[in-house]
């Protein structure tokens, strides 16, 4: 049986493999999304389908919603072509419970698929008249943090930016210089009302979108592209907001067991597919079940009932407070200290750290006795309750194959976050000493004795991406095991890194003994974790 909507029909052999069906009527959503459309998404990759789109699909089998989304790729063309439509434009969610347990269901509430690509020209005169729409509501977002970026680490514009800049609102090519020549389209239209909704895993994501897009705004009006009006309107907060977001789900890529599975089930055509572009997907996603998405609810023209889904509206400061709360202290800090632990004890599975006592001492330490005490307290989520369920649920999950060596990337952009805001807040409470700290330090020291590229096993390995890995391999220069290299105060006194001057503050030179000891031995790693843990 192939996953389209004719065999949608044959609902008792649906039913007899488990998987439950959307209960709408999928033609006269299609037919009303077609006339009005309310939602358009950019970035329709696996935690939009597995939870974005399900949340919607909540909505549509309650009756809440009349109008599905119109999910948009305007980085991987393939994606529209082979995920979406080869498929009408539907896919399976598989929910795995860290008990082996799998709950699956056909998401439908897709209703159209778009590439926004500049030679289809039937795809653009298609956006463009939704844009063009006044019933349009929102414009959502998922396509990474590096989608937003204009411009290099200098400072400059991408080359591809400034060809967009010098060519104007007719055929560009980055995402946020096609978003501000759809929004010119909706301003001559008729200055109507739109909200900009980056539902990205990156701080301020919000923040991020509308820098991008007035930038371009500024720009083209410079150069007469645009008339000036159009900037106003694209800053006018009552006419267009950019609302900030939280979201926490982990949607990891396409599980061979979750294939096997579905194939076993009288599925066809379930392969994983892998784009020119390396995206990696299937007409299945498998997903964990946790999920947060926190909205600040700053609409111009209406928006989904996606509270009666599960997504929490709320205020500016509580958005931040939430996305404090998980990446300073609940989740992240705990995720960065198993991804580079685990590279150093050579696992290749979170949830087979989970069972290494040392690592689960490492972050409990982390989480609940360092962090708990500064958590800034959104008051929505309970930052105990979070952690538990990340430690006992999420991390564990057998069937969530996320490896440290993927969460190891971009590390040294993440530790001054995710380590260094804890420390921030030691030293500002008169009632806490930076000095005390052990886990957080100890997990530093993992960071550092990873940069040198040798396991706890004497063996070699290669390290994730980072911006600055050439960087910080020329400070430490080559390092074996038995060394103390000195350089390596070079890296822990940096405070554009750690966000602190640490050796001002008393951890210094307890990071640099902690990351000696772990370099002083083949095992070195596990017997100083375990030493001070």
């Amino acid at each position: 049986m192939k996953l389209n909507k004719k065999n949608l029909l044959q609902k008792e052999a649906w039913d007899k493999i488990g998987i439950s069906l959307p209960s709408f009527d999928l033609e006269a959503v299609a037919k009303k999304t077609k006339e009005e459309p309310t939602w358009v998404h950019f970035g329709g990759g696996n935690i939009f389908r597995a939870f974005i789109a399900n949340a919607h699909q909540d909505l549509l089998n309650k009756g809440l919603a009349n109008t599905g989304i119109i999910a948009v790729e305007s980085f991987d063309h393939e994606v529209t072509d082979r995920v979406y439509r080869a498929f009408d434009n539907l896919s399976i969610l598989v929910n795995m419970s860290s008990d082996g347990k799998f709950s699956k269901k056909v998401i439908a509430s897709v209703s159209e698929s778009l590439a926004a690509d500049y030679s289809r020209s039937e795809d653009i005169k298609r956006l463009t008249s939704i844009f063009e729409n006044p019933s349009l509501q929102m414009v959502s977002f998922t396509i990474t943090e590096k989608g937003y970026a204009l411009k290099d680490p200098k400072g400059e514009f991408f080359s591809f930016v400034v060809g967009d800049l010098e060519k104007g609102p007719e055929n560009p090519s980055h995402t946020m210089s096609m978003i501000t020549a759809f929004a010119y389209k909706r301003y001559l239209a008729g200055k109507y009302p739109l909200t900009f909704v980056s539902m990205d895993n990156c701080s301020h994501n919000g923040d991020k979108l509308k820098e991008a897009v007035v930038t371009i705004a500024k720009e083209w009006a410079k150069r007469d592209f645009v008339e000036a009006g159009f900037v106003d309107y694209i800053t006018d907060e009552s006419l267009i907001t950019f609302p900030l977001s939280m979201i926490d789900k982990i949607t990891p890529r396409p599980s061979d067991t979750v294939k096997e599975v579905l194939e076993s089930d009288g599925l066809e055509e379930m392969d994983v597919i892998i784009t020119e572009r390396r995206s990696y997907m299937a007409p299945f996603v498998n997903a964990e079940i946790p999920q947060y998405l926190i909205v600040e609810d700053k609409f111009t023209n209406g928006r989904p009932s996606l509270d009666k889904a599960g997504v929490i509206f709320t205020s500016r400061d509580t958005v931040n407070q939430t996305e404090t709360m998980k990446v300073t202290t609940c989740l992240n800090p705990l995720h960065t200290a198993l991804a580079v632990t685990g590279c150093l004890l050579d696992y290749h599975l979170i949830a087979d750290q989970m069972k290494d006592e040392t690592l689960v001492k490492l972050i409990k330490r982390i989480g609940y006795t360092e962090g708990l005490p500064v958590v800034v307290d959104p008051k929505i989520i309970e930052p105990k309750a979070f952690i538990d369920e990340v430690v006992n649920e999420r991390f564990t999950n057998p069937y969530i194959p996320d490896t440290p060596q993927r969460i190891a990337t971009d590390t040294s952009q993440k530790v001054g976050i995710r380590f260094g805001e804890t420390i921030k807040s030691y030293i500002k409470d008169e009632d806490l000493d930076p000095k005390t700290l052990i886990g957080i330090p100890l997990a530093i020291s993992a960071w550092l004795r990873y940069l040198v590229g040798i396991n706890d096993k004497g063996q070699s390995f290669d390290l994730s991406p980072d911006p600055l890995k050439d960087t910080l391999l020329d400070i430490l220069g080559e390092v074996k095991l038995g060394d103390k290299p000195e350089t390596v105060k070079e890296i822990i006194g940096n405070v554009s890194i750690f966000g602190s001057d640490l050796y001002a503050i008393g951890l210094g030179d307890k990071i640099e003994a902690y990351f000696y000891e772990m370099l002083s031995e083949v095992g070195g790693v596990r017997k100083t974790l375990e030493k001070y843990l």
